[in-house]
């Protein structure tokens, strides 16, 4: 088992920052490529971005390319999600999750999940 627990959202202006972490405990967190995914509001939960067990992989979504950073620190069992220049179509809540079989942007693929983390980005 694998318990998530995402932080950092918040309410921010058009053209902000923001960074979310997700804090990792149980099975060894390294075990796991780690995906970042978010859900608006009358819509279907989308993928943002993955990163490989190791971190020396990464991959977003096109949307996102550029702008949002994924990174994690495996001795502190924790993944980040650093994102600038934040739009209001970013507006969501912001989900992180585990995958020990594959590096993947499904999200029928991911073991565990957070409970989410709302981000709401004013015009």
């Amino acid at each position: 088992q694998v318990q998530l627990v995402e932080s950092g959202g918040g309410l921010v202006h058009a053209g902000d920052s923001l960074r979310l972490s997700c804090a990792a405990s149980g099975r060894t967190f390294s075990d796991y490529n780690m995906g970042w995914f978010r859900q608006a509001p009358g819509k279907e939960r989308e993928f943002v971005a993955v990163i490989s067990w190791r971190g020396g992989r990464t991959s977003y979504q096109d949307s996102v390319k550029g702008r949002f950073t994924i990174s994690r620190d495996n001795d502190k069992n924790t993944v980040y999600l650093q994102m600038t220049s934040l739009e209001p179509e970013d507006t969501a809540v912001y989900y992180c999750a585990a995958s020990i079989r594959a590096y993947t942007t499904k999200s029928d693929s991911y073991d565990y999940w957070g409970q989410g983390t709302q981000v709401t980005v004013s015009s």
